[in-house]
């Protein structure tokens, strides 16, 4: 069974989501943005009294807030990093970005590999699917745990609203068609986890977002 832990980080208030195994304690960080001494101290902090051992860095998308804790966690434990190919440009513009938003960001990591739709991430004996749903980036992904109902969604799907689409290689169509076709087919009580803001249901979604009914 896997253990979901959200931390909530930097100025954007950006969700990173710690999932590891109850019983092996090996995790995956999936977009990870502590960008200060004391959120990486508290991030640290739970892995040390949760003895959970990291195996790699994941990410749904590659926008400055959501990359911002990559390099410390890749120099710090030695990970992997892995993203989808359509982020890189993304990726390596994190700077520039950073700049736009008055904050100094580290250069990330080049990504170590790469990931496609129908590609599985495994967390202990629990295994998630890989959706590829573009339209907030071009390389946007979500990754579905069956077993347990679980969406990790990144910034496309929020709790009454969708990811923004005027961002480089965000498309409104593109993200809506995505979200229908690709998002609200899955079970109707699979809990959502955005990359910002409370967590929601593909049912409540379904029948109260603005933009989807």
């Amino acid at each position: 069974m896997i253990t979901i832990k959200t931390f909530v980080f930097n100025a954007f208030q950006e969700n990173s989501y710690l999932l590891f195994d109850r019983d092996t304690r090996l995790g995956k960080v999936f977009d990870p943005g502590m960008n200060t001494p004391g959120e990486r101290k508290e991030f640290d902090a739970f892995l040390s009294e949760n003895d959970v051992k990291l195996e790699s860095i994941v990410n749904t998308h590659c926008h400055v807030d959501h990359v911002l804790g990559c390099r410390f966690l890749k120099e710090k434990y030695n990970l992997p990093f892995l993203i989808h190919r359509n982020e890189t440009s993304i990726l390596e513009k994190a700077q520039l970005y950073g700049d736009y938003f008055g904050l100094e960001v580290e250069p990330p990591p080049l990504p170590d590999d790469y990931f496609a739709e129908n590609d599985t991430v495994q967390i202990g004996n629990s295994v998630l699917g890989i959706i590829h749903v573009p339209g907030h980036s071009e390389g946007s992904v979500a990754f579905y745990c069956a077993e347990q109902g679980f969406l990790i969604a990144g910034d496309v799907l929020f709790r009454g609203s969708i990811g923004r689409t005027d961002l480089p290689g965000g498309n409104y169509e593109t993200l809506i068609s995505s979200i229908k076709l690709k998002l609200l087919t899955l079970p109707p009580e699979t809990i959502v986890y955005p990359g910002h803001g409370p967590s929601t249901t593909i049912e409540h979604e379904s029948n109260t977002n603005p933009f989807l009914i």
